[in-house]
């Protein structure tokens, strides 16, 4: 596959990690990407593909792409053999300034870039990065439609920041200290958050403090998980195997073994650092 990626520039660095452009054949036709204090948006160029939000769900078919709000359930995606697309990883606060919802009404619920867009906006969209001359182009021309889109949104200001502490601290944080710094209530602060990002502060906490913990893991070699889950600041390896379950629906071992069959059957591959073969 083919993965070209870059910082966009300021503003848009304050509320994205990266534009990137994918295409061609996935390793496995469906992967599952365990949830990460980030959101999503995938403008597709290629054939439909299929997003499942945890098990009781029915999956659902994308055409044009999708948006995903900071998910809590793993996302199974369902790739067609050839994949073509340019999308972009927000920060967790980074995609409220381009939604005319809030946040909270597309938790773990991924609707189409049209939905939110419109279809003619998506359509003209969808022709220009077809035809553009390549990736970079592509990504310069994405680049220019969220600046276009780009608009004030109360409140980001106080949700940017005090996000921003809780990945500083990678979720090690106490959620009612941010709100005397930040000068606002409990209740005030997680309306705020649910509004932008689609979740309270400390449900942000716990994907950050949980996607530094699996980073930690080197697949490659021994793990100690009594020390992995001490340092991450789990209570205890209980503790630890029980979130694990609830953002991947697998034990640490198990995500370990499944981590190890992509890296041995698909040495180097531009997706082996996070997504999961579903198959």
């Amino acid at each position: 596959m083919e993965y070209v990626s870059r910082v966009p520039r300021p503003p848009l660095d304050g509320l994205l990690d990266d534009l990137y452009y994918l295409a061609g054949a996935p390793p496995y036709a469906r992967l599952t990407l365990p949830p990460m204090p980030s959101a999503l948006l995938i403008v597709n160029l290629g054939a439909p593909f299929r997003i499942r939000v945890g098990t009781d769900i029915d999956t659902a078919e994308y055409a044009d792409g999708c948006v995903v709000t900071m998910p809590t359930r793993a996302l199974e995606f369902g790739y067609p053999l050839r994949t073509r697309s340019v999308g972009v990883h927000f920060k967790p606060w980074g995609l409220a300034p381009f939604l005319p919802m809030p946040a909270a009404e597309l938790c773990d619920r991924p609707v189409t870039v049209e939905q939110v867009w419109g279809r003619p906006a998506v359509a003209e969209l969808r022709d220009r990065l077809a035809t553009a001359d390549g990736p970079h182009e592509m990504l310069t021309l994405l680049e220019e439609e969220l600046m276009r889109r780009l608009c004030e949104t109360a409140g980001l200001g106080l949700v940017h920041h005090t996000s921003s502490v809780i990945a500083a601290t990678s979720g090690a944080v106490a959620i009612g200290d941010l709100c005397v710094a930040a000068g606002v209530s409990s209740t005030h602060l997680a309306q705020r958050f649910k509004e932008l990002i689609g979740v309270t502060p400390k449900r942000l906490a716990r994907n950050y403090r949980f996607a530094a913990t699996v980073f930690a893991i080197n697949p490659a070699g021994p793990i100690d998980w009594g020390d992995l889950a001490a340092g991450a600041g789990y209570f205890d390896q209980a503790h630890f195997g029980h979130e694990f379950r609830a953002f991947t629906g697998l034990t640490p071992t198990r995500y370990v073994e499944i981590r190890r069959r992509f890296l041995r059957e698909h040495p180097g591959h531009v997706l082996d650092s996070w997504p999961l073969p579903a198959d």
